[in-house]
């Protein structure tokens, strides 16, 4: 058996997220079926480094699988590609020692959030920003953002619904915001990520960019460990899975 690693893009805006479900197209359900195809119906089970939500995009999600197959790499991208719907892509794919785990070696993700901060939405972007027309403080933004950078307990940043077992504490390496035209774009680097943690972080900052919170705030928030705290979880459609990192 050979073991080999994915890196995958796709279009959220089709799928009831990653995961497999009944009924539902998933991601990870439309990747199966293009390699029981190849296996000559024989099922063959991927492994994400980590699910995303129904909406969610990808630019470098992760996956691994093994195969009893033996194809040069590149001939692998081009026969899965073939076989899959225009929403998805194999991006890259290698041979990967059976140590590798697409979850479990991860180092850390990175994800990107765009907001679309005009008065008029786009019609043909809506399914890939959030529209937020209200007037916004960068500059507020960008230093509630270093509030959030080390090693916090994000409880109050997590889906309630989050089915996480035990520690709710993570690691933020980076939190950026920054303006390009009509366009902010939040980036986020860290260990991991809650249920949800990025979608509500970037409500959170919305709400201190129109001046309803503090940078300050932020610390205040994070040491109440509190869901109930934050507004509602905003949209999906802006939110990019965008690099997932492992040990060369």
């Amino acid at each position: 058996m050979e073991r080999l690693k994915c890196t995958i893009a796709y279009d959220g805006s089709g799928f009831a997220g990653f995961q497999v479900q009944p009924a539902h197209r998933t991601v990870q359900g439309v990747l199966e079926k293009a390699l029981i195809k190849m296996h000559k119906g024989e099922a063959i089970r991927i492994q994400a480094s980590g699910r995303t939500d129904t909406g969610v995009h990808a630019v470098g999600q992760v996956i691994h699988f093994d195969t009893p197959l033996t194809i040069p790499e590149r001939n692998w991208k081009q026969a899965i590609n073939t076989l899959l719907p225009d929403d998805v892509r194999i991006m890259h794919i290698e041979k990967v020692h059976d140590s590798f785990h697409a979850r479990y070696s991860v180092k850390q993700k990175e994800y990107h959030y765009i907001v679309l901060n005009r008065e008029d939405p786009d019609v043909f972007r809506r399914d890939y920003v959030l529209h937020f027309p209200k007037d916004l403080d960068i500059e507020a933004i960008q230093a509630a953002c270093k509030h959030l950078e080390g090693t916090h307990d994000f409880t109050t940043f997590s889906s309630a619904k989050s089915s996480v077992k035990g520690s709710k504490v993570r690691t933020l390496f980076h939190a950026s915001c920054r303006r390009k035209d009509n366009d902010i774009e939040f980036v986020f680097r860290g260990s991991g990520f809650l249920y949800n943690m990025v979608r509500i972080m970037v409500s959170a900052l919305l709400d201190v960019g129109i001046g309803k919170r503090k940078p300050e705030d932020i610390p205040v928030l994070l040491a109440a460990k509190e869901r109930g705290q934050l507004g509602k979880t905003i949209s999906p459609n802006g939110l990019y899975l965008w690099e997932v990192s492992y040990d060369e």
